[in-house]
């Protein structure tokens, strides 16, 4: 499995996260509640990159659509097995590529996304959104391709085809997608973000397409940017923005 330098690497953020770990449907979660009243019916799907729900970095991100009135599940599709915030850092010599032969390739992770879905509709949910970053890119694609969401949210996404996954969502999805891109992305370059727009963009993908571009800022920077760096704190910042204003508008 081959992942960019920058999907392996990056900075922990600052902060406290307010939500808890909770079992749906027998799969830990980082549960995110929204303090005032919020739509019971409705649940965003947080999907993370390959370190985890337990990154404070999400799970802060979390809170965040939380307190903007999204309850927000972090499912643990790894099997509690995210690779460490520091797997990667200098002397390390983490294989990612064993890593992901271990159980982490779709037959693996995506049975436990199905079962906190199955879990979460016995408990009401009836209208699911999901924001997916990098490996969890991949997974809010194919919700979407199976019209289990009613939107989408992709922050410099992995492990796709292009054009071939977004060909089949212009085919068979009825999920309108958001994608928050930047500058530069080993996954999802901009050869590729043109490809994308050539596809879906100027209304030619009816459920609706928007792409957002992010100058300064590379693979990683809507969940593990170094916020030390203006460009990349405010492209942190859009892209939150943008998610949240779409996520609302079509969820």
């Amino acid at each position: 499995m081959s992942f960019c330098k920058d999907c392996v690497k990056g900075v922990q953020h600052e902060g406290t996260p307010t939500g808890k770990i909770e079992k749906i449907g027998g799969i830990e979660c980082y549960v995110a509640t929204p303090t005032s009243d919020y739509p019971k019916d409705k649940a965003l799907l947080f999907l993370t990159d390959v370190f985890g729900h337990v990154l404070p970095n999400a799970q802060l991100l979390a809170d965040d659509f939380a307190a903007n009135g999204f309850y927000t599940v972090v499912p643990d599709y790894l099997h509690g097995d995210a690779i460490p915030a520091d797997a990667m850092g200098p002397g390390k010599n983490f294989d990612i590529g064993a890593w992901f032969g271990n159980n982490h390739g779709q037959e693996g992770t995506r049975p436990i996304l199905d079962a906190v879905i199955k879990a979460l509709k016995e408990q009401g949910i009836t209208a699911f959104g999901a924001t997916g970053y990098c490996f969890g890119g991949r997974y809010a694609v194919d919700l979407a391709l199976e019209n289990i969401t009613k939107a989408i949210v992709i922050s410099h996404p992995s492990l796709l085809e292009v054009p071939g996954d977004f060909e089949k969502l212009k085919a068979q999805s009825n999920n309108p997608i958001l994608i928050n891109s930047c500058e530069e992305d080993g996954m999802f370059p901009p050869e590729k973000q043109k490809i994308t727009d050539e596809l879906l963009g100027n209304g030619q993908y009816k459920p609706g397409y928007v792409r957002e571009y992010f100058p300064g800022c590379s693979h990683g920077f809507a969940v593990r940017g170094d916020l030390s760096k203006p460009e990349v704190k405010a492209g942190k910042e859009g892209a939150f923005k943008a998610a949240v204003e779409f996520l609302i508008k079509h969820v």
